[in-house]
C-alpha cells in the first residue's frame, strides 16, 4: 500500500460550513475565522460565496469579508461563483480561485439549480473562460458523486460524464463530493476511478460528509488510491439543505489527527486548529462537532 507523504487540505468552513446557519454571522467573525485558520497553517481556504442574498443571506457580506482578510503569502483564497453575475462580483474581490459546481445526479441538479447537468455546464463555460483569461484558477465541485437524496446511488458512469464535461470547459481540478454522506469506501473508490478518467491524481480531491460516520473510512480509501487533496470543515460545520439529515463535512480536526497519526504531513498545527474551531463554535453558541477537538479540549481542562 503506497500512501502520500503529505496531504493538502482546503478548509471550507467559512463558506460551506456557515452558509446554512440561520443566525447571522458578522463579517468580522468570518474574517477572524479565516485569520485563525491561516495561523493554524491552512494554505487553502474557501472563504465565501458570491450568490444572490435572496437564496443565501448568510453570504451577503461576501465582498466585505474578502476585503477584510489580511492575506498571507502562500495562502490560496477561493470563492464559490454560481453564474456569470456572481463571477463579475467575485472578480472584484481578487480571489485566487473560483469554484463552479454541478451535480452528478440529474434529479439533484434540477432540485438544486433548476436545470439539467448539461445546462449547468453550459452556464459555467463562459465563467470558467473569463476566470482563466483573468489568471484566476478554477476548481469544479462535483456534488452527489456517490449518492443522491432523490435518486439513491449515483453510478460511476454519471460521475465520469460530469468530470468529462468539466474538463471540456476548462476546469483545472475537481472535488469528488459525497454531499449527503452515504458513501462507503468501495463506492468512493469507484467514483474516484471514474473521475480519474478525465483528471490526473494531482487534480482530484475528496470531499466527504460524515452523516453515516464513514468520512474517515472514505478518506483512507481515497488515500490508498493516491489522492492527496481533501476538503474539510473546521469544527465539523455545515450540512446540505437539499439532503434531509445530512451533517457537515468531516471536521478538519478529525482529518488532521488521522493524517498525522499515519505519519502524513499537512503543515497544520492541530492545537491552533482546535482554537479556530473553538472560536467559531463559541460564537454560534454550541459545542464543536469535532470529537478530536472535544477530546483534546477535555484534556486541557
Amino acid at each position: 500500500m503506497s500512501l502520500p507523504s503529505r496531504v493538502q487540505i482546503i478548509d471550507v468552513g467559512p463558506r460551506d460550513g456557515l452558509q446554512n446557519e440561520k443566525q447571522p454571522v458578522p463579517a468580522a467573525v468570518k474574517i477572524e475565522l479565516v485569520h485563525l485558520l491561516q495561523a493554524a497553517g491552512l494554505t487553502e481556504i474557501e472563504v465565501t460565496s458570491f450568490v444572490s442574498p435572496k437564496w443565501v443571506p448568510q453570504m451577503a457580506d461576501n465582498a466585505e469579508v474578502m476585503a477584510g482578510i489580511h492575506r498571507q503569502n502562500g495562502v490560496r483564497y477561493s470563492v464559490l461563483t454560481p453564474n456569470a453575475q456572481g463571477y463579475a462580483a467575485a472578480v472584484n474581490s481578487r480571489p485566487d480561485e473560483i469554484v463552479v459546481f454541478a451535480a452528478a445526479s440529474q434529479a439533484f441538479s434540477q432540485k438544486n439549480i433548476n436545470c439539467s447537468i448539461e445546462e449547468s455546464i453550459e452556464r459555467f463555460a463562459p465563467v470558467v473562460q473569463a476566470a482563466l483569461a483573468a489568471g484566476v484558477a478554477v476548481r469544479g465541485a462535483m456534488s452527489c458523486a456517490v449518492g443522491c437524496p432523490y435518486e439513491g446511488d449515483v453510478s460511476p458512469d454519471s460521475v465520469a460524464h460530469l468530470a468529462g464535461l468539466m474538463r471540456q470547459i476548462g476546469v483545472q481540478r475537481v472535488d469528488m463530493a459525497d454531499t449527503i454522506g452515504t458513501a462507503t469506501p468501495v463506492k468512493v473508490q469507484r467514483a474516484l476511478e471514474a473521475t480519474l478518467k478525465h483528471f490526473d491524481i494531482d487534480h482530484v480531491s475528496g470531499h466527504f460528509h460524515d452523516t453515516y460516520g464513514q468520512a474517515l473510512a472514505n478518506t483512507l480509501a481515497a488515500l490508498q488510491m493516491g489522492v492527496w487533496n481533501f476538503q474539510s470543515s473546521v469544527a465539523g460545520l455545515g450540512g446540505c439543505p437539499y439532503a434531509k439529515g445530512a451533517t457537515g463535512n468531516v471536521a478538519t480536526e478529525e482529518l488532521v489527527y488521522l493524517l498525522h497519526g499515519m505519519g502524513i504531513s499537512t503543515g497544520i498545527d492541530l492545537d491552533k486548529l482546535i482554537d479556530a474551531g473553538g472560536f467559531i463554535s463559541a460564537h454560534l453558541g454550541r459545542k464543536t462537532q469535532s470529537r478530536v477537538a472535544s477530546a483534546i479540549l477535555s484534556k486541557r481542562g
